[in-house]
């Protein structure tokens, strides 16, 4: 039996007032800022697609790029926290998040869709070390028998800033369909991510110069936390396993959705934009009303419900109805709002001196965001993009599974 993280030492009890509290809104202003870069990569997707005149498939390498740096950045994230701590992780995640924020300014003095590619990615890496230093420092800040809910409150500051992102987007991306029109949607682009940047630098200043808990987490149960006990924890992979598919069936859905109404629905790329702006609205209200029902059903129910009800509307979205099937598109994000923070809370519980480790794992798991995006792309080109849909049913029926999985432990 798996058995809850302790703290081996005594900062988090003795700063039990003010310090956690400042530490808390903090780390939860950091889910709002990855949520922001988040929520503007969707609308770069379409807009790419017209200015600089890629594929659908090839528009997909965004997010490859983007969920791609997840992967290859979050064990040595890991690493760094492991021996640093969880502010250090933190203050370096700002300094590459900043860095490839900036790098957008030789991105559109060049309009070279592979220096963008670089640029996200870069962007993306300082995320992967956000997340993996913000998710598990969130669950130990109080009462472990909370985590779940605590991180579901702190991801929807990630659903607001999501939901925000395609505003900013359709507002300052899409110009027109001229020359001089493109020019001045990749001048919105520039200035929209120097500003980012802007307030990561303002962010990484005020944590540096603010004390927080140094939470460190021990196994009571003695463990070494060598991979092998750690593996053969079949409720932490398959949080792995599920969170792949999860990301890849949120991002899925997102990267195509303008493509998607505007087939549909034959709406203008801008509004497709600003209508992209609704789902992320249902995922924050989704958040809320999540984390205030979580308490009365539990994590593991919510979860299964959620993705049942999402494969029933995936399908109503392959069915390729017009605006119902825009409605179906628009509700899976409400259902999908508990989702990564209630799979994560799941995976790590009970980890002990593995939380941080195992929470790499989970944060790796992202990668599923690169391969879902290309694939339907792919689809979308040759047999449509409602066809296309089908990649998130079949991920939202192994979350169904990973719910069911967790129900045996509960």
């Amino acid at each position: 039996m798996q058995t809850a993280p302790t703290r081996d030492n005594a900062a988090l009890p003795a700063a039990s007032g003010s310090n956690v509290r400042l530490a808390f809104v903090l780390v939860t202003s950091l889910f709002f800022l990855w949520g922001l870069s988040y929520g503007l990569l969707d609308v770069l997707n379409k807009h790419f697609q017209e200015s600089l005149h890629v594929s659908r498939a090839r528009s997909g390498l965004l997010q490859m790029a983007y969920f791609g740096a997840y992967f290859l950045m979050a064990l040595p994230a890991a690493w760094l926290m492991q021996r640093r701590g969880y502010k250090f992780g933190i203050l370096f995640g700002l300094l590459l998040f900043a860095t490839g924020a900036l790098l957008f300014i030789p991105a559109t003095a060049l309009l070279d869709f592979n220096v963008f590619l670089f640029a996200l990615f870069v962007i993306a890496c300082g995320a992967a070390c956000l997340e993996t230093a913000a998710n598990p420092y969130v669950t130990v800040l109080g009462d472990p028998v909370n985590g779940a809910r605590r991180l579901n409150f702190a991801q929807s500051f990630n659903g607001l800033a999501s939901f925000i992102g395609p505003l900013i987007g359709g507002a300052l991306f899409f110009k027109g369909s001229s020359g001089q029109a493109a020019q001045a949607g990749f001048s919105g682009v520039q200035g929209t991510y120097v500003v980012i940047a802007a307030v990561v630098v303002a962010l990484g200043v005020l944590i540096a110069r603010t004390p927080m808990p140094d939470v460190r987490e021990t196994d009571a149960s003695g463990s070494t936390g060598h991979d092998g006990s750690l593996w053969s924890n079949r409720h932490f992979t398959g949080a792995v396993i599920a969170q792949f598919f999860y990301v890849a069936a949120q991002v899925g859905v997102n990267a195509y959705f303008i493509n998607y109404v505007t087939e549909q629905v034959g709406v203008s790329s801008q509004a497709g934009a600003f209508l992209l702006s609704m789902p992320m609205l249902c995922f924050v209200a989704g958040r809320f009303a999540g984390t205030a029902v979580m308490g009365k059903f539990g994590p593991v129910r919510l979860l299964t419900w959620y993705a049942l009800v999402n494969i029933a509307l995936a399908l109503v979205v392959v069915a390729g109805a017009g605006w119902l099937s825009v409605a179906a598109l628009v509700a899976i994000s409400f259902f999908m709002s508990i989702m990564f923070p209630t799979i994560f809370a799941l995976g790590v519980e009970g980890l002990g001196a593995q939380t941080k480790r195992g929470a790499s794992f989970i944060v790796m798991a992202v990668v599923g965001g690169a391969i879902a995006p290309p694939i339907m792309g792919w689809i979308a080109d040759h047999s449509g993009t409602h066809i296309a849909y089908l990649v998130p049913v079949a991920c939202f029926v192994v979350v169904a599974w990973y719910g069911r999985l967790a129900a045996s432990r509960a």
